[in-house]
């Protein structure tokens, strides 16, 4: 399975997006610190995941997520998290 995951970051209450086929072990590296992009925004909260079948799909999804629009589909997607 493969997977793209939404980690809020707490120190900037920022949103981290990634891929991975191996979530737990993916977010416990993310939580002990393990991994650059995160290590200094802990600390860092699951509050979203897709699964796909297909890598391509799953990448595909990760790169959308990433850009303008995806955002705001994020946003739409988690309005009631952010309280909006």
């Amino acid at each position: 399975m493969n997977y793209v995951y939404i980690l809020r970051c707490g120190k900037d209450d920022g949103f981290y997006i990634g891929y991975t086929k191996d979530l737990k072990k993916r977010f416990e590296q993310h939580a002990k610190g393990h991994s650059t992009a995160t290590k200094y925004r802990l600390p860092v909260k699951l509050v979203y995941y897709e699964a796909f079948i297909n890598n391509a799909d799953a990448r595909a999804r990760e790169e959308y997520l990433k850009s303008g629009y995806g955002r705001t589909q994020l946003k739409n997607i988690l309005k009631n998290f952010l309280g909006t």
